[in-house]
């Protein structure tokens, strides 16, 4: 066989040198283009293919079910029998899995012999202008723009032994923006005053604004014209939705029900067990994942390249739904395989590629909330976010681009940034004020999770635990 094959060759052929009892075989095609800029120019732009093929091979046994993962980019025709033999090989060598579960059955979905979705430089088309005319404006004004700019579609192609055939086209963009004021009286590359940071994410890059974005660069370098020195301490704090993405995202990676079982993290009961069931903030507040989700849209089947102790490779092809992890305080599931379920006695939840935090009447937005404060500060991100203790989901981090202190209902300045020591869990409890969940994006972990929809949140005692010299 010659030429080039499409991603459903791929999938058939593979599944045809086959010699063991199950395979699952997924080709993702990805195209992405990117635009990168600094000091009001743009500095480099690119356009990417990629094709990465994962075979999964099982193979039964006496003693159990054995599984073997290959991965290899850029696969030639003539390297699909290599591949096929080494993910077999695998198998055999590494005996049965403690994850088997009978693989997904099924058939051919509507679209499955569509192309993969691309995307090209033609994506910045309205972008591009729009980013030369914030560059001329922050020329005359004195200020400089840093930043990136991504529209990548990943296409999933799922084949198995058992007759699935699904196809999943992922669309996603993401821009941030970095503002930096130069001091009066010293050239652009001197040192800078101040620094700011906005970010958003799409499916579609005409959803992004880039005047809106760069208004708000200009407020916050604004409200950074006067600075202040403050030491560490616990602070009336106002975490805007990106802040709360950063935090809460960890949340829900750390939410593996195999973990909390065996008693690793802050969701294991204390014994044994898990704490589903149990109450963890006396708020109104609600997690939940959605594939369906208006604007957050992800992959509505379960799609595993490798298996960890929150997915599972046996669990390739599972429907996914809405599953809500906080019901009104109270934790209502954690990231289930079907191995786990079984250990866990749950139903079988597994991850989902967006993540949404609501507060029942909660409503307005991070304005609304800085005119409760009389004196606390006003975060705008957060990075460098590291676990100190799993038991607690105790989490460190530093502030950057942007902290601010509020006086009286008003941002008055930018103030030095933190080390911070706090729990995502604790907050939930915590917390004294919520605005209404829009979506968002994460500044430390959105260009791995960038489907968030979250809130606003007031937090009265959040922990400044020292002054850090981060810019």
């Amino acid at each position: 066989m010659t030429g080039v094959m499409t991603p459903q060759e791929i999938v058939e052929r593979c599944l045809e040198l086959s010699r063991t009892d199950g395979m699952l075989v997924l080709v993702d095609e990805t195209s992405t283009a990117n635009l990168r800029w600094a000091n009001n120019a743009l500095t480099t732009n690119g356009v990417m293919q990629e094709r990465l093929v994962t075979v999964i091979a099982t193979l039964d046994g006496s003693t159990g079910t054995a599984s073997g993962v290959i991965t290899r980019s850029a696969v030639t025709t003539d390297a699909l029998k290599p591949l096929v033999r080494a993910a077999e090989q695998a198998a055999d060598d590494n005996g049965p899995a403690e994850d088997a579960q009978p693989l997904v059955t099924g058939d051919a979905a509507a679209d499955w012999f569509d192309e993969p979705g691309r995307t090209s430089a033609d994506a910045f088309r309205t972008l591009a202008p729009a980013l030369g005319d914030a560059f001329a404006k922050n020329d005359e004004q004195q200020r400089l723009l840093y930043g990136y700019l991504e529209h990548e579609v990943r296409t999933t192609y799922l084949g198995s032994s058992t007759g699935l055939r699904l196809r999943h086209e992922q669309p996603t963009g993401h821009i941030g923006i970095t503002g930096k004021s130069t001091r009066p009286g010293t050239a652009a590359a001197a040192a800078h005053a101040g620094s700011a940071w906005v970010g958003q994410s799409c499916r579609d890059l005409a959803d992004i604004d880039v005047a809106a974005l760069d208004a708000e660069l200009e407020r916050r370098l604004d409200w950074a014209r006067r600075s202040v020195d403050l030491p560490a301490g616990r602070y009336d704090t106002l975490l805007p939705p990106t802040a709360v993405a950063d935090l809460m995202i960890y949340a829900y990676w750390m939410m593996g029900a195999r973990d909390a079982h065996d008693g690793r993290s802050v969701y294991a009961r204390p014994g044994s067990g898990t704490r589903v069931g149990e109450k963890l903030s006396s708020q109104p507040v609600t997690l939940w994942s959605d594939p369906a989700s208006p604007g957050l849209e992800c992959a509505p089947v379960a799609l595993a390249r490798a298996s960890t102790a929150e997915q599972s490779v046996f669990d390739n092809g599972l429907p996914l739904g809405r599953t809500t992890w906080i019901q009104d305080g109270q934790l209502a599931a954690l990231l289930q395989t079907r191995h786990s379920a079984d250990l866990t006695g749950l139903p079988v939840t597994p991850a989902v590629d967006n993540l949404g935090l609501t507060v029942d009447g909660a409503n307005g937005s991070t304005d609304d909330l800085v005119g409760g404060v009389q004196h606390g500060l006003l975060l705008t991100c957060l990075w460098y976010i590291r676990a100190v203790d799993p038991q607690t989901l105790l989490l460190t981090g530093l502030t950057r681009d942007g902290v601010y202190l509020v006086e009286n209902g008003e941002v008055t300045g930018a103030v030095n940034n933190f080390r911070f020591n706090e729990s995502p869990v604790a907050l939930l409890d915590r917390f004294s004020h919520a605005g209404e969940t829009v979506a968002t994006f994460s500044r430390e972990w959105g260009d791995y999770f960038p489907r968030t929809a979250m809130p606003a949140l007031r937090v009265p005692d959040f922990n400044m635990s020292s002054v850090s010299q981060a810019s």
